[in-house]
């Protein structure tokens, strides 16, 4: 029987990816592309990270690409991961062959194998465990994931319990990777998941935080989490997520599809959560965000104040779209009001504190609240141009004299 060979794709051709499969030995069998970039490529999808898998030992791979001079850095010595760094700066992972020999649900110690068999088996499903021959695109597979692909179903290589005690987060991936690539659950994988669920409290928050992001930007995320909530998945760690929360999210995505907005994992997460700032606040922390994420999601919870054009103005495209998209229910005029806020050029206020104080104003609190006063009736009227804004400053600058005589 003819094997299937991978289709050829632009990422195949990367400057310098040849030469270093060369180097690897690929076309001695040494070699593979390996994971997402040769499941994506069978499906017609765009490649963005490509990965070697190699039978040759950590410490080898350092001295053939330093011999090439290919540089190399130890991203994950331990594991068996080596990054490569093509001429134009792009970075190849490049992993031995390994297997577990001891595993904690967040953590495995791993041995060094030539056996393409062994190293797959260690991968969590079916369809990331799919290998492929860089001289002549040949695909090796071993557990059945090309018909688990064609028939877009996400099953664990083995059994999904012993699997989902390997690592606790191939619970979320699980649901990650049938939000992308599923259609109907599968029924083994789906009922492991949830008999384990309490499991992922013993994960890191980083770890949950980052699948999780991953997720809310699926194509088929709203289904997914439909599900995650029907099975009690996330209750363990993110218990404020419920049937409302996929309803709102579900509202988000068909906006941002009509307005051709990208989907946003921050704005998305927002969406699920009740429309409490605290909440937002509390969400974020406990996810470890950053100042800046966890600032965007409580903005995002916050009452929305004013149209498109203001909020804006004073929240920045991205924080207008979110406050936008999340309390405007009506799906024709959210979307009108998404792309306006997409299309419309902020414009910078057109006065400075220095202008009032050639204006007679003297320096100190004053100036900043005769410039905000200004500033809000030019917002108010919608943005006109500086000469009006001079007008607005010279009215605001008598107002402020006439007060300050009196006084």
């Amino acid at each position: 029987m003819e094997r299937l060979t991978l289709p050829d794709a632009a990422w195949r051709t990367r400057p310098g990816l040849p030469e270093l499969c060369d180097v690897l030995g690929a076309g001695a069998g040494e070699t593979r592309y390996v994971g997402g970039a040769v499941r994506d490529t069978l499906l017609g999808i765009d490649v963005s990270d490509v990965d070697l898998a190699t039978r040759h030992a950590p410490e080898d791979v350092i001295d053939l690409l330093a011999r090439a001079r290919i540089k190399a850095v130890p991203t994950g010595l331990a594991h068996g991961t080596i990054t490569a760094v093509l001429a134009d700066g792009a970075p190849i992972e490049v992993t031995t062959l390994r297997r577990d020999t001891a595993t904690d649900g967040r953590h495995a110690t791993v041995a060094f194998t030539d056996d393409w068999r062994e190293d797959a088996a260690r991968r969590d499903f079916t369809i990331n465990a799919l290998y492929a021959d860089p001289a002549t695109g040949e695909i090796f597979e071993y557990f059945g994931g090309l018909d688990d692909l064609a028939a877009r179903r996400v099953r664990f290589i083995g059994d999904p319990l012993q699997r989902i005690a390997e690592d606790h987060l191939r619970i979320l991936r699980f649901f990650r990777f049938h939000a992308r690539f599923g259609d109907e659950p599968n029924a083994a994988a789906l009922d492991a998941c949830t008999q384990r669920a309490n499991d992922l409290m013993a994960l890191s928050r980083e770890r949950i935080s980052a699948e999780f992001l991953k997720l809310l930007v699926a194509h088929n995320a709203v289904a997914t989490l439909t599900l995650m909530i029907e099975r009690g998945i996330l209750r363990p760690v993110l218990p404020e997520i419920d049937e409302a929360g996929v309803a709102r999210l579900a509202h988000v995505a068909a906006v941002e599809a009509q307005a051709e907005l990208a989907p946003d994992p921050l704005r998305r997460l927002a969406a699920v959560l009740p429309r409490d700032p605290a909440l937002g606040e509390n969400v974020g922390a406990r996810l470890k965000l950053s100042n800046a994420q966890r600032k965007r999601i409580v903005s995002a919870l916050t009452d929305p104040t004013g149209s498109p054009h203001p909020l804006a103005y004073r929240l920045g495209r991205d924080g207008a779209l979110d406050r936008w998209l999340l309390t405007v229910e009506e799906p024709f005029d959210a979307v009108i009001g998404a792309r306006d806020i997409l299309a419309w050029p902020i414009p910078s206020f057109p006065l400075t504190g220095g202008a009032l104080v050639q204006r007679g104003v003297g320096k100190g609190p004053d100036v900043a609240r005769l410039l905000k006063q200004v500033e809000d009736q030019w917002v108010s009227e919608n943005f006109p141009d500086a000469d009006r804004v001079g007008e607005i400053a010279d009215a605001a600058v008598a107002q402020w004299r006439s007060s300050t005589s009196i006084a």
